[in-house]
């Protein structure tokens, strides 16, 4: 194949300009780490003040007031600080997206409308430049999710250290993402089409589903029954963890015809399903709750959808999931940049009603046990991953600082692209003499 020169020099030109982190994954832990006199939150259970905590090959052995420290283990004293598990965000694009206006960038959503076959940790980017900067925040773990058409593909749980996606990946097939179609036609100025061909779409992508999955419930009978060779159909075969009920959907929906649709759909066909954004499920906490469905908050840092709600709406949304018994997590406003922020959403959550300690199990031991993952990470125990965080304080308070960073008992560099610049230009003001 002959190449243009000019291709090849563009190229070669913007290959060089392309962001990627500069931090190193870090070293597989070779002997064991004890973190002594610092205030252990099991999250899982009560507080342990003036506690020790030990790791060894990545996995938490022993966690108390006295610990037996082996000979040889490297003694860390934390004296006057505080150890959590790491955040986990339950629901992110990070990783799939790094500079939003350059398409090149963005690889969280796949051509056609029935993707269920489509893998992300597959595409997940371990040097995008977002993922120190949410590190730095104590954010160790994000469900790396798709996005786009019908069904838009399956998810995975990402570490956020590693050389390459084999590394970072903790948990692969967590669940297939499914968009769930608008249920009511709308009347908006910048709203072209009519209410009577909104209808006929809202009953056209309907039949749509309910024709993808009973393909798809075919697929599965004639491959269980055997007999004459079948021919693979990969979008069938994404399929099959849900139909078998090994994994959940995960549904969007935000508006409460939507919420309610959803959930009797998948009683009707016997799937198991999360919600995920959920805004109006305040309004169907007694179905939700009858069925067993959790709820994947899609943020709260936002505004009101509707005129006549309350300013603190979004804020006030997990507390009332939990008053009426309703399983539920936080993720992320903004899935890629924004994951950052998520202690902090946590903590307008609690300052809005949630206690604080719901609050905290919002991003820890919750999503991990929404994911199918909390006897890896969640909670500090002898058995789980040694995913955990020293702080100066209270982690949802702005003003903590996340001092050391373990995953799986590897210390990982906090260090990222806005430390570097605020660096930078502080040093600027002290050359000037404006700054201490």
């Amino acid at each position: 194949m002959k190449t243009h020169p000019v291709v090849l020099i563009l190229l070669l030109t913007f290959s060089g300009v392309l962001p990627g982190s500069d931090q190193v994954p870090g070293p597989k832990q070779e002997r064991p780490i004890a973190l002594v006199g610092g205030t252990i939150h099991p999250v899982s259970g009560p507080a342990i003040p003036n506690g020790q905590i030990l790791f060894v090959d990545g996995k938490i052995v022993e966690v108390g007031q006295q610990v037996n420290i082996p000979q040889g283990a490297e003694e860390i004293d934390i004296t006057g600080k505080h150890i959590y598990p790491g955040f986990i965000a339950a629901q992110s694009i990070i990783g799939l997206t790094e500079v939003e206006a350059v398409r090149a960038t963005r690889d969280y959503v796949e051509v056609g409308a029935i993707n269920p076959n489509v893998r992300v940790e597959r595409a997940y980017n371990p040097d995008s430049e977002h993922i120190p900067v949410a590190r730095a925040n104590g954010v160790a773990l994000a469900h790396v999710v798709p996005q786009g058409g019908l069904l838009s593909g399956t998810s995975a749980v990402m570490m956020l250290d590693g050389w390459t996606w084999e590394d970072a990946l903790l948990e692969g097939e967590v669940g297939v993402w499914l968009n769930w179609p608008n249920m009511v036609a709308v009347e908006r100025p910048w709203i072209t089409k009519s209410r009577a061909v909104q209808e006929k779409e809202i009953q056209r992508n309907l039949k749509r589903l309910d024709e993808t999955f009973d393909g798809a419930e075919a697929y599965h009978r004639a491959g269980s029954v055997g007999g004459a060779e079948l021919k693979t159909d990969l979008r069938w075969e994404g399929l099959e963890p849900v139909l078998e009920g090994r994994v959940p959907l995960f549904i969007r929906a935000s508006h409460v015809s939507q919420i309610t649709a959803a959930v009797n759909w998948t009683k009707r066909r016997g799937y198991r399903m999360v919600l995920v954004d959920g805004r109006d499920s305040w309004m169907v906490t007694d179905l939700l709750k009858e069925n067993d469905i959790p709820v994947i908050v899609g943020g709260i840092h936002t505004v009101p959808a509707r005129r006549w709600e309350a300013y603190d709406a979004p804020f006030a949304l997990p507390e009332k999931l939990r008053t009426a018994g309703v399983r539920f997590c936080l993720s992320p406003t903004n899935s890629d940049y924004n994951v950052r922020n998520l202690p902090f959403e946590a903590g307008t959550a609690a300052a809005f009603g949630l206690p604080a300690d719901e609050a905290l199990k919002a991003i820890t031991l919750y999503p991990a046990r929404i994911l199918g993952i909390d006897h890896q990470v969640g909670s500090l125990e002898p058995g789980r991953d040694a995913t955990l965080m020293v702080t100066s304080g209270d982690p949802l308070d702005i003003r903590s600082q996340v001092e050391q960073l373990f995953i799986q008992g590897r210390k990982v560099d906090l260090g990222s692209r806005h430390k570097t610049l605020y660096e930078k230009y502080s040093e600027r003001h002290r050359q000037l003499g404006i700054a201490p």
